[in-house]
């Protein structure tokens, strides 16, 4: 999920280091191919000894939700293995994995990377190669290619295809996207089909409801947040990230399109939402919902479940009384119909002993077989091969199951390069003084494709990565 954080707020020195190499490292993508370590192409004896098996991720539902899973089904199969998802707070969560690689040594086996994670750990060999080992062991046939090659491959191709020349160096381990919620008992039972029409559907709802605002959704200047609203509203007006062949971003970001998608974000969108909205991301919005305090929301799959939550909600005392308010769709379309990718996969460190990483090796072939896929979507998670996508143990698990699935086809991802840290921190900069009245809508989207052009062009590299 575009959940990844901003580099710069640890005064480690270490993190300064990680940085550093990754604005170096790798200048032509076949260094970056070279420069992770391979992982075997079969799994290594296992040991039998008691063993933790440890993950780092954020602090959020489907963390705890992984964990007791794996603890439950995973011993099945290997009971001396303990399955341990250590989290972070989802702002620290980058800085978290990388400062642990910076110094070479990791106290997780399998670190859960946003999929523009990859390109810089892959050029500071923080990860291993899975290449030959996905070969003998995955059936990757079995998998939506744009997912296969988002949560592993590097460099990405520009469309998003799976690459059967690139390397894998992760798989999938929860997919995602945005859902519109709204209020079927305040706009009706069927959802706005256009973006123009969901303003329209926003403005009077607030109109009509004192108290409620039209729209909810993510605006924080950290994590993501900001930045994967406007690269969402671009998308539908039209407008490209970059050009990702020729490495531009300035003249291609802020061109017509990308201007009129920044001007509704801001004139159109922005008065409709609370005050003091400024700052939200995903608790923020999924509060304002269970509170029933929004007419139309957006936010991850992932993260929406404790909206059916009586405990957590006012809208109703059951689940049903619940879902007799909330809609769930996907986004609407204007000029084009994506949306943004969001999950993530499971990378091995390179830094874990030869214990931990067969054993991780072994969990990973585990968890991608198809019996299991279907379990993790009945438990929570989102699966990313297409049996299990289609099957009703995921489609009949919760009522924004279905919108992943008919998102799948419509997905657009950011940059997958190694200076992606970079990008997102001035995108989210921009973009959220953009929201706050502290820039206007055309400078701001001019110094982000600037400031963004700079670090592409400082960096020496040519191509690699895609959306």
């Amino acid at each position: 999920m575009r959940h990844s954080q901003r580099i710069g707020r640890l005064s480690a020195a270490l993190l300064l280091v990680a940085t550093t190499v990754a604005a170096c490292g790798g200048s032509q993508d076949d260094d970056a191919k070279a420069s992770a370590p391979k992982a075997p192409a079969a799994i290594p004896e296992l040991t039998k000894d008691p063993l933790t098996l440890s993950f780092i991720w954020f602090e959020w539902p489907p963390a705890q939700a992984l964990e007791a899973f794996a603890n439950e089904e995973y011993k099945k199969e290997r009971p001396n293995v303990t399955v341990k998802v250590n989290t972070v707070p989802n702002a620290n969560w980058h800085d978290a994995m990388f400062t642990q690689f910076a110094a070479r040594k990791t106290d997780f086996d399998v670190a859960i990377l946003d999929s523009q994670h990859i390109g810089e750990a892959v050029t500071n060999g923080n990860i291993l190669d899975l290449t030959d080992f996905v070969k003998n062991n995955i059936d990757v046939d079995a998998y939506d290619p744009y997912l296969l090659a988002a949560y592993g491959q590097f460099p990405q191709a520009e469309t998003g295809q799976r690459d059967e020349n690139a390397s894998l160096y992760g798989l999938p381990l929860l997919g995602d996207t945005w859902t519109m919620i709204y209020r079927k008992d305040l706009i009706g039972d069927k959802p706005p089909q256009t973006w123009d029409e969901m303003i329209s559907a926003a403005e009077k709802c607030q109109a009509d409801n004192p108290g409620v605002s039209g729209l909810a959704f993510h605006q924080a200047n950290g994590s993501d947040a900001a930045a994967v609203t406007y690269n969402t509203v671009n998308g539908v007006y039209g407008g490209n990230l970059w050009d990702a062949k020729n490495r531009k971003i300035e003249g291609v970001l802020n061109d017509a399109a990308g201007q009129e998608a920044m001007d509704v974000l801001v004139t159109k969108m922005k008065p409709l939402t609370a005050k003091g909205s400024g700052n939200w991301f995903i608790d923020e919005v999924n509060a304002a919902v269970a509170q029933g305090k929004a007419c139309i929301a957006f936010n991850w799959i992932a993260a929406s479940g404790g909206l059916l939550d009586p405990k957590q909600s006012t809208l109703g005392k059951t689940r049903e009384q619940i879902l007799g308010k909330l809609g769930f769709a996907t986004l609407p379309k204007q000029k084009t119909d994506l949306v943004p990718l969001g999950g993530m996969g499971m990378h091995v460190s390179a830094y874990a002993s030869s214990a931990n990483q067969a054993e991780a090796l072994s969990f990973m072939k585990w968890f991608e077989q198809a019996d299991v896929q279907k379990k993790w979507a009945a438990a929570g998670g989102v699966p990313s091969r297409k049996d299990a996508l289609a099957s009703p143990e995921f489609l009949n698990a919760g009522p924004f199951n279905k919108v992943y699935a008919d998102s799948v086809p419509r997905m657009r991802d950011m940059w997958n390069v190694p200076e992606y840290a970079r990008l997102v921190d001035i995108e989210n900069t921009n973009v959220n003084a953009a929201l706050n009245g502290a820039k206007s809508p055309k400078d701001a989207l001019n110094d982000i494709a600037k400031d963004q052009q700079a670090v592409l062009d400082s960096s020496n590299r040519k191509g690699g990565g895609g959306l």
